[in-house]
C-alpha cells in the first residue's frame, strides 16, 4: 500500500532537478601529493597515476584512488566537495527556500490513500503535516461480499483501525530508513519486514504478531527478500552474495534457530539473479530467476514447503518467460473448473505474447508457445525479427503491425508491444504498449471463456480516460498566444530541411496546436494530443467484483477508478488532490517526433505553461534510455514551479528505453548503445533550431543510467547545453564493467556487453563512457563551451558506486568545467529518506537549475 503522498509528488521521480553554477576560473594543472583547494575554495583531488591495461589498450586513471572509501584522504576530499558545494549554493538559499515553500503549499500534508482489500482487512495509509513517513492501517472487512472501500476522513481514525506499521516512529534514531518489504499472513495475525537503514539494500526482516506487537527472536540479516507461506509457518528468503547479488534461497520454519534453515535453491549463473514469492493464487512458492535476456520460473506447492522446487518451463538461453495461474469456473463439458497457466514470453516473437493453456491436458513441464495464443507483439524493427516473418527486422519499427491472433484493438498498432494479462474471478485485463504509449484493455471472464474455447480473437475493450471538462484537449477556442506558438512550431519541418542532418520535427503545425479530436494519437508519425499513462493496479485479490486502474498525465494528477467490465460503470475512486490553486487546464502537453540522424523517428514529449510562448525558452530536457525501461508521462507537483516560471519540459524517449517496444531496446543497447545519446542530442538540437528553446538556457538532467546519457551528451554535444545535472550518475562505465568482483557487473554485460573478453566490446565502450572522454585538462577546446555540472550521488550506493561520479568531478574540476556535487553521506541509489527530506533535495536542485538558467526568483 503506497503512501498517499507518492501520488501527489513522486518525489525524486521524473521531477526537475539540478545545480547552480557560480563564478570559478581555469584552475589549470596543478601536481601535487595531497589534494588542496584552489583560491576559490574548490578541492583539487591529488593526482595518482594508475595503469588499466586491456586488449592492448592503455588509460592511465588519475583518480582511482578514491575507490577507498574507508581512506581518511577519501573522506577529507567527500567533506571538502560538500562544503564547497554549500558555498557555491548560498547564493540561492533565498530561491531553494522559495521552491520548497511552493512545493509543499501544493500537496495535502494530511492525507491517507483508498483502502485496498486483501483477505480479511481493508488496508490503507494516512500521512500527517509535520512527518516524515507514512502510517499503515487497516480495518477488518464487513463481511465477505464487502468490496466497496470504507470512507476514511482525514485525520479522524474509524472504529476498529488498526496501525500496521508507524514508520515515523520504526525510523525514530536513523538518518535514513527504508522499508524493503512487508508481507502479512493470510489470518492477519503476523507480519514478515524488512527495514534499511544505510542505503545500502541488504535489509532485516523480522517477525511481529500484529494481535500484541512483539517480535519473534529470529532476525534474518542482510538478505534481499523475503516471504511468508500463506499460513505464515515458514519463511522463504533471499541471500545476496558480496557482489550484492541475490544468488540463494533459504527455507526458514518459523520458531527455529536460523542456522537450522535449509538452502533449497542456489543459482551458479553469475548472470542471474534471483527472487522469492507466491503466485497470485497463493497456491504455490514461485522462484524467480533471471538474467537481463534469460528467466526461469520454479515453483513449489505451498502445500508441501519442505518439497523440492521445479521448473515450469526449463530454462532457454536468450528466452524470458513469466507464469500465472488462474481458471474458467464452471466452463468446462460438465461444469467444472478449467484450469489455466498463463504464459508470457518471447520464445516465439521478440516482442513477446501471451499464451493461455488449459492445464486439464497434461502436468507440467510445459513448453514455451503450447496453448491458445491470446496477444502477440510486433516484429518489426526487432533483430530477430525475421524468424517471424520474413523482412520484419529491416522494417520501420513504427510500421502498423495486424495478426489475425490479435484482439480487433490491437490490429494495425504501431510499435506493439505485450505486456502482461491478468484474469481475474469476474474479468481478464489485458497491457499493452502501442504509438510509444501505455494501454490496458478489459472484458468479461464470461466473454474470455467463451472466446478461448471457440478458438477466436478475445473481444477486449481499450479503456481511454476521459477529457477533463472545458480542456484545452477538446476547446476549439484560440488565444493569441496558442497563434503566436503555432507560427513557431509551424516553421519546425522548414529549419529542420535546410538544416540537413537530422533533427526534423514531424507533426508539429499550427492545425495541431490549435485544434484537437481528443483522439489518443494521431496517425504515426504525427503528433499525440494526449499523452497519459495508464495501467492496471490495487487488485490484490482474485475476487474483486471491480477492476481498479489509474492514469496521470504530465498536467493531469493521478487518479484511481474502477469499472465493472460487465456494464462498463466507471467509478473515479480518488483524484490526487493539489493544493495551491493548481489548474490542469492552463497547462499543455504535446508528444511530437524529431528524425535522427539515422532516419529513425523519435518521439519528445513536450510540456510548458499555457499562457507562455514556447519561443526562445528556458528547457529542461530529461532523458533515461536503457533497461528497456520507459520514460512514461507522470505528473510532478515539483515541475510546477518550474512551469509556472517559463521553463519548457522536454523528454526525449530514445532508444535504449522500451516507448516502441523490444526493437526500441535493441536499438539502444550493446553495440548499439551510441544511439541513445544520438538521439537525444538531436532531439534537443531540433528544438533549439526550431526556436522553440535557447541553448543558453537548456539544462539537462538524468540519472544512475541516464547520468551515463548526461556524461556521454555532455562530451558530444556540449555546446547544446547550459548546464548538465547528473545523479547518481554510471560515468565510469568501462572501469567497472571490466571488473566483475563489483556489484552488477556480471549481470550487466547483457545491457552493456563484456569488455573484459571482446576486445570489439571494449573499443566501443571506451569510445563513449563519459569519464574517460571528459576533458581532463584546460586545453581541451571543448572546456570553453562544456555545461556547468551538478552532481549527485551516495556513499552507500550499491548500484553506482560513488567513486564513478567522484572520479568524474576530479577529471572535470582539474580541466576548468564548472562542477560541483552534493554527496550524501546516509543514503543509497535511490537517495534521502522522509518526504521533506525529499521534497528539500528536489529544492536544491531545482534551484540550481534555474540558476543556470538565469532564473533566480
Amino acid at each position: 500500500v503506497r503512501a498517499a503522498w507518492d501520488w501527489e509528488c513522486n518525489a525524486g521521480i521524473i521531477a526537475c532537478m539540478t545545480d547552480f553554477r557560480g563564478e570559478q576560473g581555469a584552475t589549470g594543472a596543478r601536481e601535487s601529493d595531497e589534494s588542496v583547494q584552489d583560491k576559490c575554495g574548490m578541492p583539487i583531488a591529488k593526482r595518482v597515476p594508475k595503469e588499466r591495461v586491456f586488449h592492448g589498450d592503455t588509460f592511465i586513471d588519475e583518480y582511482e584512488w578514491l575507490r577507498d572509501k574507508e581512506s581518511h584522504d577519501v573522506q577529507d576530499y567527500v567533506a571538502a566537495q560538500n562544503r564547497y558545494c554549500e558555498q557555491r549554493m548560498e547564493p540561492l538559499k533565498t530561491l531553494r527556500s522559495t521552491l520548497f515553500d511552493e512545493l509543499k503549499s501544493h500537496v495535502q500534508e494530511n492525507d491517507m490513500s483508498v483502502p485496498t482489500r486483501m483477505d480479511g482487512y481493508w488496508y490503507f495509509v494516512r500521512t500527517q503535516e509535520g512527518q516524515q513517513y507514512a502510517v499503515q492501517c487497516r480495518v477488518p472487512i464487513r463481511g465477505a461480499d464487502d468490496w466497496d472501500p470504507p470512507t476514511i476522513e482525514i485525520g479522524v481514525p474509524i472504529d476498529g483501525e488498526q496501525v500496521v506499521f508507524d514508520t515515523n516512529a520504526e525510523a525514530q534514531g536513523h538518518d535514513f530508513f527504508r522499508i524493503g518489504g512487508m508481507d502479512i499472513s493470510k489470518d492477519g495475525r503476523w507480519m514478515l519486514y524488512g527495514i534499511d537503514t544505510s542505503g545500502d539494500e541488504r535489509y532485516d526482516f523480522r517477525i511481529r504478531s500484529l494481535e500484541t506487537g512483539k517480535e519473534l527472536p529470529e532476525v534474518f540479516e542482510g538478505i534481499g527478500g523475503a516471504c511468508f507461506t500463506p499460513d505464515a509457518q515458514w519463511v522463504f528468503y533471499v541471500k545476496l552474495d558480496d557482489a550484492w547479488r541475490p544468488y540463494a534461497v533459504m527455507r526458514h520454519r518459523v520458531g527455529t534457530p536460523i542456522v537450522d534453515d535449509v538452502e533449497v535453491y542456489r543459482e551458479q549463473d553469475e548472470r542471474f539473479w534471483v527472487g522469492i514469492g507466491l503466485s497470485f493464487d497463493e497456491r504455490n512458492l514461485v522462484i524467480g530467476t533471471g538474467s537481463k535476456t534469460t528467466t526461469e520460473v520454479l515453483l513449489l506447492s505451498t502445500d508441501d514447503p519442505e518439497g523440492e522446487f521445479r521448473a515450469f518451463i526449463p530454462r532457454e538461453q536468450d528466452v524470458e518467460y513469466d507464469v500465472s495461474f488462474s481458471r474458467f469456473e464452471g466452463a468446462g463439458e460438465r461444469g467444472e473448473d478449467i484450469p489455466l497457466a498463463v504464459v508470457y514470453h518471447n520464445a516465439l516473437n521478440p516482442n513477446f505474447e501471451i499464451d493461455v493453456i488449459d492445464m486439464r491436458s497434461h502436468e507440467p513441464p510445459y513448453r514455451l508457445g503450447e496453448g491458445v495464443r491470446v496477444a502477440v507483439g510486433s516484429p518489426y524493427g526487432c533483430e530477430h525479427g525475421d524468424e517471424v516473418e520474413p523482412g520484419a527486422s529491416e522494417m520501420p519499427i513504427g510500421t502498423p503491425y495486424s495478426n489475425p491472433c490479435n484482439p480487433a484493438i490491437l490490429q494495425g498498432a504501431h510499435g506493439l508491444g505485450i505486456e502482461g494479462i491478468s484474469i481475474h474471478r469476474h474479468y481478464v485485463a489485458l497491457q499493452y504498449r502501442a504509438e510509444s504509449l501505455t494501454h490496458i484493455a478489459v472484458m468479461t471472464k464470461d466473454a474470455a471463456a467463451e472466446d478461448f474455447l471457440a478458438g477466436r480473437p478475445w473481444k477486449f475493450t481499450e479503456l481511454v480516460p476521459h477529457a477533463l471538462e472545458d480542456d484545452w484537449d477538446v476547446d476549439e477556442s484560440v488565444d493569441e498566444i496558442n497563434e503566436e506558438r503555432a507560427e513557431v512550431w509551424g516553421a519546425l519541418d522548414q529549419l529542420a530541411a535546410a538544416q540537413g542532418e537530422g533533427s526534423a520535427v514531424h507533426g508539429v503545425s499550427r492545425k495541431a496546436m490549435t485544434s484537437s479530436d481528443g483522439a489518443t494519437a494521431d496517425a504515426m508519425p504525427g503528433e499525440t494530443r494526449r499523452l497519459y499513462s495508464i495501467g492496471v493496479g490495487g487488485n490484490p485479490s482474485y475476487d474483486a467484483p471491480r477492476m481498479r486502474y489509474s492514469f496521470s498525465s504530465y498536467t493531469r494528477p493521478g487518479e484511481l477508478h474502477d469499472i465493472d467490465p460487465a456494464t462498463g460503470e466507471d467509478r473515479l475512486l480518488r483524484r490526487a488532490t493539489v493544493l495551491g490553486g493548481f489548474e490542469p487546464r492552463e497547462y499543455m502537453e504535446r508528444r511530437v517526433w524529431v528524425t535522427a540522424r539515422d532516419g529513425e523517428r523519435i518521439p519528445v514529449s513536450l510540456v510548458w505553461r499555457r499562457d507562455v510562448p514556447a519561443c526562445d525558452s528556458a528547457m529542461f530536457v530529461t532523458g533515461y534510455g536503457a533497461y528497456e525501461i520507459s520514460s512514461d508521462p507522470g505528473f510532478s507537483v515539483s515541475r510546477i514551479s518550474m512551469l509556472d516560471r517559463g521553463v519548457l519540459y522536454a523528454v526525449p524517449h530514445i532508444r535504449g528505453g522500451g516507448e516502441m517496444g523490444r526493437a526500441w531496446y535493441e536499438q539502444g543497447h550493446l553495440l548499439n548503445k551510441k544511439h541513445s545519446f544520438e538521439d537525444f542530442v538531436d532531439a534537443v538540437r531540433a528544438l533549439q533550431c526550431a526556436g522553440l528553446a535557447s541553448p543558453a538556457r537548456t539544462v539537462a538532467d538524468g540519472g544512475s543510467a541516464g547520468g551515463l546519457l548526461m556524461g556521454a551528451v555532455a562530451n558530444m554535444a556540449p555546446e547544446c547545453f547550459a548546464g548538465v545535472e547528473a545523479d547518481v550518475p554510471f560515468v565510469d562505465a568501462l572501469t567497472s564493467i571490466l571488473d566483475p568482483s563489483l556489484p552488477l557487473t556480471v549481470t550487466e554485460w547483457d545491457e552493456w556487453g563484456d569488455p573484459l573478453h571482446n576486445a570489439d566490446v571494449y573499443r566501443y565502450m571506451k569510445e563513449y563512457t563519459p569519464y574517460e572522454n571528459a576533458p581532463s585538462d584546460a586545453n581541451d577546446a571543448r572546456v570553453a563551451v562544456f555545461p556547468k555540472i551538478f552532481i549527485t550521488t551516495s556513499m552507500n550506493d550499491t548500484r553506482v558506486l560513488y567513486v564513478e561520479p567522484m572520479k568524474w568531478l576530479a577529471r572535470l574540476q582539474r580541466a576548468g568545467v564548472d562542477a560541483v556535487a552534493k554527496i550524501e553521506v546516509e543514503a543509497g541509489h535511490g537517495g534521502t529518506s522522509g518526504r521533506y527530506k525529499q521534497w528539500e533535495e528536489i529544492s536544491y536542485e531545482n534551484a540550481w537549475c534555474l540558476g543556470v538558467m538565469g532564473i533566480t526568483s
